[in-house]
Formats: C-alpha cells, structure tokens, sequence
C-alpha cells in the first residue's frame, strides 16, 4: 500500500507543481480584478466537476462494485459491467453538459450572486460554457482511470492529469507573449480546457485502456440505477474541499478580487492535500474493500493505521508551513505582472486560515474510505452537507466584519465539522482499527512536526522586506528544505520511524495486476 500510495503521491505532487506554475501565469496574464474573477468562478466550477468525477472520487462506488463483479462472475462480466459503466456515463454527461450550457447564466447567479448587475456575470458565464466540452471527456476519463486503479494499476492514472496543466501552460505562455487584451485571454483560455480534457482522453486510449470496458454500450437498468445511487453521494462526498470552496465563492463574490484571492490562497492547500487526500482515496479504498469483504479485520486495522499515520505525518507539517511562511510563499509565486503586493498580503491571510482547515480535509480522505469500503457513500455525503452548510453559515457572519480572511476561516471551520462528524459516526458503527504501533507513533509525529512548525517561524524574521527576488527565493528553499531536514531527523529520534523502515516499506513487491 505504502509503495502504491508513493506512486500516486508523486503523480500528484507534480501535478500540483505544473497546477502552481500554471497558476502563477494566469495571475500574471489576468491579475484580480471583473476578468480574473469571472474566469476563476468559471475554473472553479469546472474543478468542482473535475475532481467530483476524479482523483479517486469515482472509485468510492466503482472500484467496490467492480470486485464484486469480478469475483462473483469473473472477468468477462466485470468487462461488460465496466463497458456498461463508461457507456452510460458518458452518454449522461453529454446531455448534462447541454442542460448545463443552456442554464448558466443561472447556475453563475447561483454561484457568484455578487456578480449579478455587473459585467462580470456575462464574462463568467462565456468563460464556463467555453470550458463544458471538458465535462463530456471527463466522464470516460475517470471511468477508464477507476478501472487501472482496480487492478492496482497507479501509475497511468497518476501521471495523465499532467496532461492537463501542460496545454494550460502552453497557452498561458503563447498568450504572454502575445500581449493580448485581458477578456481575449481569459476566452481562448477557457477554450484550452476542453482541448486539455481531449488530451487525457486519447492518452488513456493510446494505452488499450478500452478493453477493460467491451462492450460499451449505455444502460439505465435497475443494477446502473443502483450503481449510481451509490455512486453520485460517493463523488459529491470525495468533492468536499471543492464544495466548501464554493460555498465561500458564493459570499466572496459580492467583493472584487475576493474570489480571485481565495483561488490562490486554496492553490496552495491543493498540493498536500492533493499529495495525501488523493492517494488516499486512489489506493485505501481497494485496499480497504479486500480486506473488509474477506472479514480480515488485522488487514483492516493495518490499512487505517497506516493511512492515519501517513496522513498525520504529512498533512500536520504542511498545515504549520504554510501558516508560518504564507506570505513568503504567496509573494514569490504569485507576485508578479497584474498581481500586486496588496493581493499577495490579502491572499497569504486566507491561506494562513485555510491552513488550518487541512488537517480535516485529510482527515476526512483517510476516514472516508472506511464507509466506500463497506459500501456506504451516503454518511460521507451527510457529513460533506454539513460542512457545506456550517461554512455557508458562518462565511455570511465574518464576512461581514472580516472579508475574504473570515470566508477562509468559515472554509476550515466546514472542513472540521464534516471531518468530526465523521469521525463520531464511523466510531459509533463499527469502529476505527487503531493498531499499537499507530498508538505509539501519532503523538511522536505531532510533536516533530510542532518543532518543526517552531524552527520555521524562528527563521522568519531573518529575511530583509527589501531582498531581491533571487535572495528570497533562495532563503525560502533553504528554509523548507532545513525544516523538512529537521523534521525527518526529529522522527527518527523520537522514534516514529526510521530509513531502513521506510525503504523497507519502498522495497516492498507492488500489487500484483489482478486484471492479467
């Protein structure tokens, strides 16, 4: 488990990379302001609906079924249900995307309500149906990658969505250099997102991903209707980091640039919570569903305690980096061109509150797996619902005394209470399988990290206001990699863990191809 969640952690990690690099272009191309704001609300629902199809949203519902049909009636009927999968999905998503275009104006209204009355709302709702065609491609997208990720397939599946930000770069850059007008960037912008869908799609066919799916055909019969009743709550729940997003859009967007200062703050929580909360959801919920449909209850045990540790050791030092090197980190990636240094302070207060809700988004990635495994996507759903609410509620009231810092704030508040209202009700059923050596090495973990946490915001003050950009990069990176060098040092000696034990654990045989 440990060697799969590495391969998909490190797909993950460069994803979030190239998503940094393309994200810094676009704030140097559009700057905040009506056009950045309108193509950021349009992007935003786009990576709702990116990441409520994938990086292991899917497999919550598709994986389990798919074993089970393959274990009952062997591998020609798990093709056949799996084509029958992909079929009606894709079917589905090409009248959805329709309705969708046809009803955006209100969907942007919904969304952004501070946009109505104002040009913004029509540049918005021109940017998001430019962006739909990736909806149609998204759909076989994520049904071919829950398939490979079935089989213990992770690699294919970690490495397209770099396919993604790599056309977005492209054209980012193309448009730089051609010094176009702010409203025709952001249009033939929107425009690549769909071109970038495409790209996934023929990159998993190049690789007979296909047959996996044969025949293809689409079905809305009683056992795809029971497929997607379990399925849909799954991917709305996998979607929870994405929906409380929303939720502060939807306050944010009465004030200008809010919307486009959370979207870079959230940036930056994506990439731990991308590196964790994706590989959690990509590899624990087969490996949860094996051992939970065997009975193995050491295997299970073995499997959250693992997660939890992962989750923790990484998760924790990540929250306390950002909190403690916000600004600097804001200032060196996004400061640039339109972006200005009044955006990079209000920017790096959202993200220092945002930290603080990662934690619980983690949380949630690891716990969740837990209900998929045995079926259950509608405890999750129930549990992301209450975030939802709970962020909308409280982003109305601190907006009102603290802007888009207080949204942020409401964001994390949502993200603990779905994570604690799982954590009680998972507890309550059937609990969590916490085995010794988790017991022995969460608080080590905590402690490192809170040293950790210590040394970076001992360091902060060491850095002149006026150093050239150069020297600050440099002092950065030196201070994240001697903190991260002090935090490995401090697990060793605290004895969390060691380098023979995590090599040991890389050396590991991968899964075996239970599709071969």
């Amino acid at each position: 488990m440990i060697r799969s969640f590495l391969t998909v952690s490190t797909g993950t990690l460069a994803s979030r990379l190239l998503g940094f690099a393309r994200d810094s272009m676009i704030a140097a191309l559009l700057g905040t302001g009506a056009v950045a704001d309108a193509f950021l609300a349009a992007f935003q629902l786009v990576n709702v609906v990116r990441r409520l199809l994938s990086e292991g949203a899917l497999n919550a519902a598709l994986i389990p079924a798919w074993l089970r049909v393959r274990d009952r009636d062997g591998e020609a009927a798990a093709a056949a249900f799996a084509g029958r999968v992909l079929g009606t999905v894709s079917a589905a998503l090409i009248a959805i995307s329709i309705v969708i275009a046809l009803a955006m104006p209100l969907i942007i209204m919904v969304i952004a309500p501070g946009f109505l009355g104002s040009a913004t709302l029509g540049l918005a709702v021109e940017n998001a149906r430019l962006m739909l065609p990736y909806l149609a491609f998204a759909g076989p997208v994520t049904v071919l990658m829950g398939l490979l990720n079935a089989q213990g397939r992770f690699a294919l599946t970690a490495f397209s969505p770099l396919l993604f930000n790599i056309a977005l770069i492209a054209a980012i850059a193309v448009l730089l250099v051609w010094h176009t007008d702010a409203a025709f960037a952001a249009w033939m912008l929107a425009a690549t997102v769909g071109i970038a869908g495409l790209l996934q799609l023929l990159m998993l066919l190049s690789q007979r991903s296909a047959r996996l799916a044969t025949p293809l055909r689409a079905s809305f019969d009683k056992e795809m209707r029971g497929f997607f009743a379990k399925a849909v709550p799954g991917m709305i729940a996998s979607s929870g980091p994405q929906w409380l997003m929303v939720a502060g859009a939807i306050i944010a967007s009465a004030t200008p640039s809010a919307v486009s200062w959370l979207y870079f703050a959230n940036r930056l929580i994506e990439l731990p919570l991308g590196i964790v909360g994706v590989a959690m959801g990509t590899v624990l919920v087969p490996e949860l569903t094996r051992a939970v449909g065997t009975g193995d209850r050491d295997a299970v045990a073995h499997a959250e305690s693992r997660a939890l540790e992962l989750a923790t050791g990484l998760a924790l030092p990540a929250t306390l980096g950002l909190i403690v090197l916000s600004e600097p980190i804001v200032r060196l990636l996004f400061e640039h061109g339109a972006f200005g240094a009044d955006d990079s302070l209000a920017t790096a207060h959202a993200l220092m509150w945002l930290a603080l809700g990662l934690p619980a988004h983690v949380l949630i990635k690891a716990l969740s797996p837990a209900f998929f495994a045995r079926s259950d996507t509608m405890t999750p759903l129930v549990a992301t619902t209450k975030g939802f609410v709970v962020a909308i509620a409280l982003a109305v009231l601190l907006d009102h005394f603290y802007g888009a810092t207080g949204i942020a704030a409401s964001i994390a508040a949502g993200a603990w209470s779905s994570a604690l209202s799982l954590l009680r009700k998972g507890t309550s059923e059937f609990g969590f399988s916490v085995d010794d050596a988790a017991r022995k090495r969460l608080p080590r973990i905590v402690l490192a990290a809170v040293a950790m946490g210590a040394l970076l915001w001992l360091t902060t003050g060491l850095m002149p206001a006026e150093a050239h950009g150069l020297i600050r990069f440099i002092a950065l990176g030196l201070q994240i990699v001697a903190g991260i060098a002090v935090y490995g040092v401090l697990l060793q000696i605290l004895g969390a863990t060691s380098l023979r034990e995590a090599v040991s654990a890389l050396k590991r045989p991968a899964q075996p191809d239970l599709g071969a």
